[in-house]
């Protein structure tokens, strides 16, 4: 199997090549040159999100270094639950991912990108990890690598643009981990990180690569969980399972999208976005153009220019099939705010600023007489986000103990400027 570049450019020999790099040569992103091709009856059997994980990601690890330890790397990153859960209205789950060490569905690739960088990584410099981050990312992915030996991670983040919780874990981890907060907002973040990997002077001093889901690493573990909810529902139910997905750069949804093109019993992937209108209007039928992003109650989401919509054209690269095969729909503050607060008895549960956003449009597509069945992604944990949510249900949110316990780390983050010059000097010390 070889990884070409979305940009054209030489392809990855092997996915560990592609893993070390992050980023292509040529700025592009890696893609596997062929996905798999599955029926539910490949995965009769196997039940654990290892287990599925392994059968659903080996035909990309064929002939890797890594193939033969595909199996340990499966069980040692994603011993992670991630129940479908019911909830009240009829025909309607909740896809729980914030179970993990910092409570949102990051962890899932930043722990398998982490196990296989630890194995691949053999160079006699640390290998830098250079993450930019909207809030989530970067805990995740500070606390799968937190000390492991010859690896080095740099979160970059928008200052004042997450939440209170969000940055004191970016910043809680020390030792190998290394927390900046950006006068910008996440796209200047994320444009840093890739001026770093596309920087090949810099990279000739310091090794880099990347965490985010430019990295198949990230990106590859996240089809897992939409394979392992819809398998399980195809077998409870004989129907496929459609998935409403928070988005910001896209990754998440793009994972979505590669599991159902893979076979999996998947139904319909519907995009919910904050007011940050890129992918809604692009899928509503304007070119895509990428805009400033605005700051949101669904900070996670804040992106003017998603990453993966590159590997989406790349897959689909008839614009108009790629519309009429998905939809995108934009929540504002205002309704995220109104379906925060009437969560509790509609569903039965309390949901976060980025799974209210999914709930809302599921409620638009019910509204339109949809009566299929459907899963909410629930990406991160409302506690996380303890001063919008509480106000709002009007009750403290218990944070889960593996959060609890990372809030009460002492945290640091150094300010820099939105500038390539200040981030090569931090990373040239």
């Amino acid at each position: 199997m070889t990884f070409p570049s979305t940009r054209g450019g030489p392809a990855a020999k092997n996915l560990s090549e592609a893993l070390l790099a992050g980023l292509a040569p040529d700025g592009g992103l890696y893609v596997p040159a062929t996905l798999p091709r599955f029926t539910p009856a490949d995965f009769d059997g196997i039940d654990t999100l290892p287990a599925i994980t392994h059968r659903l990601l080996a035909p990309l690890f064929e002939g890797d270094a890594l193939a033969g330890d595909l199996g340990p790397i499966c069980a040692e990153a994603l011993d992670i639950p991630a129940p479908l859960v019911a909830l009240t209205p009829p025909s309607t789950w909740l896809l729980e991912l914030f179970h993990g060490p910092t409570a949102a569905f990051k962890d899932f690739g930043a722990r398998f990108l982490a196990a296989c960088m630890r194995r691949v990584h053999t160079g006699t410099k640390p290998l830098t990890i250079v993450v930019a981050t909207s809030g989530d990312t970067g805990a995740a992915v500070g606390a799968a690598f937190h000390r492991v030996p010859g690896l080095r991670v740099v979160i970059l983040y928008p200052d004042g643009r997450v939440s209170p919780r969000q940055a004191h874990q970016l910043g809680c981890f020390g030792d190998n981990v290394q927390a900046l907060r950006v006068a910008g907002s996440f796209d200047d973040c994320q444009r840093l990180a890739k001026q770093a990997l596309a920087d090949r002077d810099l990279q000739a001093v310091v090794p880099l690569s990347s965490a985010n889901s430019i990295s198949l690493g990230r990106l590859l573990p996240q089809m897992a969980y939409y394979a392992a909810s819809s398998l399980s529902h195809w077998r409870a139910h004989g129907r496929a399972l459609g998935f409403v997905v928070p988005t910001g750069n896209l990754g998440n949804a793009m994972a979505a999208i590669l599991a159902r093109d893979s076979g999996l019993p998947i139904g319909r992937i519907v995009l919910a976005t904050n007011a940050n209108r890129v992918l809604p209007d692009f899928f509503a039928g304007a070119p895509y153009t990428p805009a400033a992003s605005v700051a949101t109650l669904a900070n996670a989401m804040d992106v003017g220019a998603p990453s993966n919509v590159e590997r989406l054209r790349w897959f689909h690269p008839d614009d108009d099939a790629l519309r009429a095969a998905f939809t995108a729909r934009a929540v504002d503050d205002d309704t995220i705010r109104t379906t925060l607060a009437a969560a509790p008895a509609r569903y039965g549960t309390v949901l976060c600023p980025h799974t209210a956003c999914a709930a809302h449009v599921l409620e638009g597509l019910r509204a339109e007489g949809d009566d299929g069945d459907w899963a909410i992604v629930s990406t991160a944990h409302p506690a996380k986000f303890e001063r919008i949510v509480e106000p709002l249900v009007g009750h403290a949110v218990e944070a889960p103990p593996a959060l609890a316990e990372l809030l009460e780390r002492p945290s640091h983050a150094e300010p820099i400027a939105a500038d390539a010059g200040a981030l090569r000097a931090v990373l040239e010390r």
